[in-house]
């Protein structure tokens, strides 16, 4: 039997809190799974610093992955026979769902902003390079591999496979809203997944609705509004997320000013030059990190040791509304302000912007197109989703963003210089912290 069809001797499950249960039973995902590379993901958390904003989110990119590959699993078992399914693509369509997350690097998304990087690169990187994961998906078939990376870039000919992956209504993204409402203890990311995955029907080029579960697909984009607002955009964790990234950058700072760590921070020596290696990237997870912190808040420089501390222990800056159109100018007399009393804006006045749009329809040539959702009419006709629900029409092309200024209180309060500190708080005041 060709490796590619080689099925394990009985199925194996992993207990799931959102899945009840995740199947294996081909030998190359199980190989996959067992991979140094996708072990790694265990150490890293899936919503980065949520975690000190909602103890529970404690989860990392493994349970996520695993989820993602169970909800593809389950929508191509309800593929089978249907028209436009070539059943050849099964096993590439496990695959990428299972390594679509791959590439994610500690605290993934500020770790990227801070030293340029993109995971989806990565990922690509892994799949491709000289890693047991290549290994494997090359015993598949020559050129699986390319395969694999290719639908994770979203170039793949058969944009049906893609589009399990990648869409407005994906796998992925109906793991990650029900995963992360578990472990956060909120209700708002909770949809009925069983609903979507009955009405969903295969298409030529992307996954489509039957007419009757477009009440099930509401639920569902109104549950990713509510959870990137109440929760991946919160306000903590964001105050979090901007004190990690100083860290890093004031870390960045000191190594190309050729300040002597106690410590060598030899882990990210390669990251600070700009030319790390896909091994040593690899070798870099969040307790890594996290370790490297910890030592930091013990060095003779004031700011890498302050902001270590503050986020070993939970410290966060405070924060108010900002609008970067209308209070600059206030912006500006803050940092001369925080100059003055030797607090360095640079590090401890930010300005952070966060925005989402929740759902949009086709607009060509325009950046990041987003291809819509597509409901299947009783006479087989397409519609688009939002030509058929008000309430998915409300929200359509609607991009909402929001701005917040943070800033440490304390630091503020126990300024020696009153009259510095009153001229700080005044502005602030304005701005009802």
């Amino acid at each position: 039997m060709a490796y590619k069809d080689e099925q394990l001797n009985e199925e194996k499950v992993f207990k799931d809190p959102v899945h009840r249960y995740v199947h294996v039973k081909d030998q190359a995902i199980w190989d996959l799974i067992a991979s140094p590379e996708f072990q790694r993901l265990r150490r890293i958390k899936q919503l980065g610093t949520t975690y000190l904003t909602f103890h529970g989110a404690e989860h990392s990119r493994f349970n996520h992955s695993l989820g993602v590959y169970e909800i593809v699993r389950r929508i191509i078992t309800n593929f089978q026979g249907r028209p436009h399914w070539n059943n050849e693509e099964r096993l590439l369509c496990l695959c990428a769902a299972l390594l679509h997350d791959l590439g994610h690097g500690p605290f993934s998304h500020s770790f990227e902003k801070v030293f340029k990087l993109d995971h989806e690169e990565y990922t690509q990187q892994i799949v491709l390079g000289n890693t047991h994961v290549h290994t494997i998906l090359e015993r598949v078939e020559p050129g699986f591999s390319q395969k694999v990376a290719d639908v994770i870039a979203k170039t793949y000919a058969d944009k049906l496979v893609v589009s399990l992956i990648s869409s407005q209504i994906d796998a992925d993204r109906m793991d990650y809203l029900q995963r992360d409402a578990y472990f956060t203890g909120v209700s708002y990311g909770h949809f009925d997944m069983e609903r979507i995955l009955r009405v969903m029907r295969p298409m030529e080029d992307q996954v489509v609705i039957k007419a009757t579960g477009m009440h099930a697909v509401e639920d569902y984009i109104m549950s990713r509004y509510q959870m990137y607002w109440q929760v991946y955009f919160h306000p903590v964790t964001r105050s979090a997320e901007v004190i990690l990234s100083k860290i890093l950058h004031r870390a960045k700072y000191l190594f190309e000013n050729n300040y002597t760590f106690k410590l060598k921070p030899t882990h990210f020596i390669s990251f600070f030059t700009g030319n790390a290696s896909l091994e040593e990237y690899l070798k870099l997870d969040e307790g890594i990190v996290s370790y490297y912190f910890q030592l930091w808040q013990e060095e003779d420089d004031f700011i890498i040791s302050d902001l270590s501390e503050r986020f070993m222990n939970r410290r966060l800056f405070k924060y108010t509304e900002f609008n970067p159109n209308q209070q600059m100018n206030d912006w500006m007399e803050l940092y001369r302000l925080f100059q003055e009393a030797e607090i360095d804006p640079e590090y401890y006045l930010v300005v952070d912007s966060s925005s989402d749009l929740p759902y949009d329809f086709y607009r060509p040539g325009e950046e990041e197109e987003r291809l819509p959702i597509h409901l299947v009419m009783p006479n087989d006709d397409l519609k688009e989703l939002s030509r058929n629900s008000d309430i998915v029409e409300a929200i359509s092309g609607k991009k909402r963003t929001d701005h917040k200024l943070y800033f440490p209180i304390d630091l503020i309060d126990n300024l020696d210089d009153e009259n510095l500190k009153k001229k700080i708080k005044a502005i602030l005041a304005d701005k009802k912290v």
